[in-house]
């Protein structure tokens, strides 16, 4: 059973990052299906190449009211009205799951739905996150409703365990699903629908036990789109263009968000960046939490300093990555530094057989 649930995750998985055009008769008509189950007629459909388009484009025939932007989409009627069809099916399910699949439903909502949340948070949401309002996405329960895990979590039951849907619960749920597998976002209003298309490109790296994956290029953007619009990622975090064409010192030193520096500095090799920042060594010494390896302390900048350390887990080409972390300017003792990252005084950190 739990293979077969791996199976049906990593078929979502694969239909959530599709990079193949949209299937827009197959969307269109499914789309059109749930507006008659909260009773309207269909609606027109305005696609766009990508999420950021649905921001700057007016579908033709509709006047621009401010209202019916998409940065104001917590205020539209329809959202709410087809989230809330779709909770009322996801309780009338796990009522009849509730009495006779208990045990294979939290396997499959730890083995599909919980791993596609968390893929889907560092992919797809992330590049939504980059087109729209961070603050409006989190807030609108509309971007959830449209995710494939709630789908690949009934359809793993359906499919896994027997769980049994009545004709009209299989009929609405195929709605949901052939949306979730034939198009990109959409924004529903009550006559005119707007859908994204997929992106044409997109760049993963596997980063948790059960296959998620995060957005990851270091030749390019990780996400692009049809249009141009493209998203950058270093290792899960999204980053201007230049941290992955161009990244040096000189740009390294002027930024200000902490995150975006680790991920430049990453690029570049934090050795490399050492010797081209022509950063000082202050003191180095046997790493106790990690026998072989040595901690390096180094002067950065204004009451900053770095220390540069080997992780002390296994990266799954088989090698530990050299890392930095940045510390209060006062540590003069790379010890005592590497103790302040864990919470630690220098004592006890030296007694420390193995770290993480």
């Amino acid at each position: 059973m739990q293979r077969e649930a791996a199976e049906i995750r990593e078929e979502w998985l694969g239909r959530a990052l599709s990079t193949l055009p949209a299937d827009r008769p197959a969307a269109e008509a499914a789309v059109s299906g749930l507006y008659s189950l909260i009773g309207l007629a269909p609606p027109r459909f305005h696609w766009v190449s990508s999420p950021v388009a649905a921001l700057t484009t007016v579908p033709p025939g509709m006047r621009p009211r401010p209202s019916e932007t998409v940065e104001r989409l917590s205020e539209w009627p329809l959202p709410p009205r087809l989230s809330s069809l779709m909770r009322q099916l996801c309780r009338e399910l796990d009522a009849q799951v509730r009495w006779v699949h208990q045990g294979m439903d939290r396997m499959i909502r730890h083995e599909v739905r919980s791993s596609l949340s968390r893929s889907t948070d560092g992919s797809l949401f992330m590049s939504l996150r980059a087109a729209h309002d961070p603050q409006l996405v989190m807030r609108t329960g509309w971007y959830d409703t449209q995710c494939a895990s709630w789908v690949a979590h009934y359809d793993a039951l359906r499919r896994t365990a027997g769980v049994f849907f009545a004709p009209e619960q299989t009929r609405q749920f195929e709605l949901w699903a052939t949306v979730a597998r034939s198009c990109g976002w959409w924004w529903p209003r009550e006559d005119v629908c707007v859908i994204s298309e997929r992106p044409v490109a997109v760049h993963t790296e596997v980063f948790g036990d059960s296959g998620e994956v995060r957005l990851h290029h270091a030749d390019g953007p990780a996400m692009r789109y049809a249009d141009g619009w493209d998203v950058h990622a270093w290792h899960g975090t999204r980053v201007p263009a230049w941290v992955i064409t161009d990244p040096d010192v000189r740009r390294i030193s002027r930024e200000a968000n902490v995150e975006v520096r680790r991920c430049a500095i990453e690029h570049i090799g934090w050795s490399s960046y050492i010797d081209q920042a022509g950063l000082r060594l202050v003191a180095s010494a046997p790493d106790p939490g990690n026998p072989g390896s040595e901690l390096r302390l180094y002067d950065m900048r204004a009451e900053t300093k770095v220390l540069l350390a080997v992780n002390g887990s296994v990266e799954r080409d088989g090698h530990r990555r050299r890392y930095g972390l940045t510390v209060p300017g006062f540590f003069d003792d790379p010890i005592a530094a590497a103790g302040w990252t864990y919470g630690l005084p220098a004592e006890q950190y030296a007694l420390l057989a193995r770290r993480t």
